[in-house]
């Protein structure tokens, strides 16, 4: 089940993709992780999605990742006694805290944080920026605006306030529940939404315990603001484009994207690219040109992952969006253009042996020819030091740790296989042989780069690198 690609999928599940037969097919398409929507769905649901999903990496030998994608905090008006209103550009619409209906002139905002955070002239968004509404007047449990940009606005909506930064815990009790839970299940990877400062990494992170990786979902614009330590603190992170795309003016997303993928890259922490990559195959069977090329750009940029939401989790074609994206990718990395940029973007190694040993293992599979580079980890962190390098060549990551194989699914032209814990460099150059020779990846005779730790067994002990032979047990 090798995949002939460096970058990864991941797919949202949902009612168009829950059944066994659905996840097999998706994985069997492409998806290297799928994704828990916590947004949606109840927990019994979720859990049926991840059994089916552990069930099929035992039948196949495979490790897949799961990572559960926490709600957040949703900011949403009140409902109006009509069920909408329409709000004409200029006249003037009040948001407070009263707990009764809403009319042309006012609804309820039930969220004191945001009063607190808005002055005269602070713009809010509605319903995802089609109502935009500018402040004149606030108070403790008011705030008095002007419609800017009018137009029909229903029960509920959500609101972004793009030029303040909200008092407020990307926890909310439902997400610490959900928390629980997908701990509790055993999830890879857990999202966490609205992440605005380093703090609410680390929140989460004295929660989560060690028990799986944490992926800083960047939405808001404050987020930027503090991006290299968000991404310090984080174990991954995800460009999260569709409420960035709200609290930024639609310009500065590409900007912010590239922004944000470079800083990962430098830091050697997994990226994902997300949402309405594809968004047209939600209803068609072929995405639009535009859609194509936005994946391809992220992969130009050297993404570790791109992900699918609403085109597997409730589109009419959720296998075709991942063979889309699967043949989109695997033709962008064939181009010579990209193999210019990867190294034209290859950063120089940092000051410690395993950065020097992964520099190195790369320029010798590049200048050798190799078919792979295989690396040996307890904690994945030799195997993403190799996948920062970015070679254009796969690295085998053989761990006899099963959490860190499945975690490893998300970093870049990473092919994990469980394997027993070895004592020798000798027994490291067989192991390798054989998943070399059993996965596909080469054949007898050819060159493999070996990287590990002497002695073997401890963490952060990369030293030593082999270039040898692939010889058949």
């Amino acid at each position: 089940m090798r995949r002939f690609r460096h970058a990864k999928i991941l797919a949202t599940l949902g009612p168009s993709s829950s059944s066994e037969e659905a996840i097999e097919s998706l994985f069997r398409a492409g998806a290297d992780v799928f994704r828990l929507n916590f947004s949606h769905g109840t927990h019994d649901d979720h859990r049926a999605r991840l059994e089916a999903i552990r069930a099929l990496a035992k039948r196949l030998r495979r490790p897949i990742g799961i990572l559960a994608d926490l709600q957040g905090p949703k900011l949403r008006i009140g409902a109006f006694a009509e069920g909408k209103v329409a709000l004409a550009a200029g006249q003037t619409f009040r948001l407070d805290l009263l707990d009764s209906p809403g009319g042309a002139e006012r609804v309820r905002l039930p969220h004191p944080e945001i009063f607190a955070a808005l002055k005269p002239g602070t713009d809010l968004l509605l319903d995802d920026g089609r109502i935009r509404l500018t402040v004149t007047r606030v108070a403790r449990d008011f705030a008095e605006t002007e419609v800017a940009t009018g137009g029909v606005l229903s029960d509920r909506k959500g609101v972004n306030v793009p030029g303040a930064r909200l008092d407020i815990s990307p926890l909310t009790k439902k997400d610490r529940a959900d928390l629980a839970f997908a701990l509790d299940m055993g999830v890879d990877w857990v999202a966490l939404s609205f992440v605005q400062r380093p703090d609410d990494i680390s929140e989460i992170r004295k929660l989560v315990d060690g028990a799986a990786g944490i992926v800083a979902k960047l939405e808001k614009p404050s987020a930027l603001d503090h991006l290299d330590a968000i991404v310090e603190l984080s174990d991954a992170v995800m460009v999260a484009r569709g409420d960035l795309g709200v609290e930024i003016p639609p310009e500065r997303v590409p900007v912010a994207q590239k922004r944000i993928v470079s800083a990962c890259r430098a830091a050697g922490k997994p990226v994902i690219v997300a949402t309405q990559m594809l968004e047209s195959m939600v209803t068609a069977p072929a995405p639009t040109r535009a859609e194509a090329s936005d994946v391809a750009t992220a992969i130009y940029d050297g993404a570790d992952a791109v992900m699918l939401s609403a085109e597997t989790a409730s589109g009419a074609y959720p296998i075709q969006a991942v063979e889309m994206m699967d043949r989109i990718i695997s033709t962008v990395e064939k181009d010579p253009q990209y193999v210019l940029l990867m190294e034209a973007s290859h950063r120089p190694p940092e000051a410690t042996s395993a950065d020097a040993i992964s520099a190195a293992a790369r320029q010798v599979a590049h200048t050798l020819k190799a078919e792979a580079i295989a690396t040996f980890t307890f904690s994945g962190s030799t195997t993403l030091r190799a996948a920062r390098e970015r070679p254009l060549v796969p690295i085998l990551c053989l761990t006899p740790n099963l959490q860190v194989a499945r975690r490893l699914t998300l970093a870049w032209g990473v092919h994990a296989v469980v394997d027993p814990g070895i004592t020798s460099f000798t027994e490291a150059v067989q192991r390798a042989s054989h998943v070399a020779i059993r996965d596909g990846f080469a054949k007898q005779g050819e060159r493999l780069v070996v990287t590990a730790g002497v002695p073997f067994g401890r963490p952060g002990t990369t030293n030593s690198l082999r270039i040898a032979f692939v010889e058949e047990a």
